[in-house]
């Protein structure tokens, strides 16, 4: 389980990278910057995502 949680964090981790490559980029390749952009969105919703299902998971474990 507690992988799941170093994973959990390491999207957070993405989403800091991809934020700096939009941040980079912005002013070379607009493009490019807009993708980043969304897989910022995306790394920061699966965090949520996987935070939210492992609670659900360890709530269920513990009935």
């Amino acid at each position: 389980m507690k992988l799941l949680k170093i994973f959990q964090y390491a999207y957070i981790i993405f989403a800091v990278l991809f934020l700096w490559d939009a941040i980079s980029n912005w002013s070379v390749d607009r493009n490019r910057s807009y993708m980043s952009l969304f897989f910022v969105a995306l790394a920061v919703f699966m965090f949520f995502f996987r935070k939210r299902f492992a609670k659900k998971f360890q709530d269920r474990n513990k009935d």
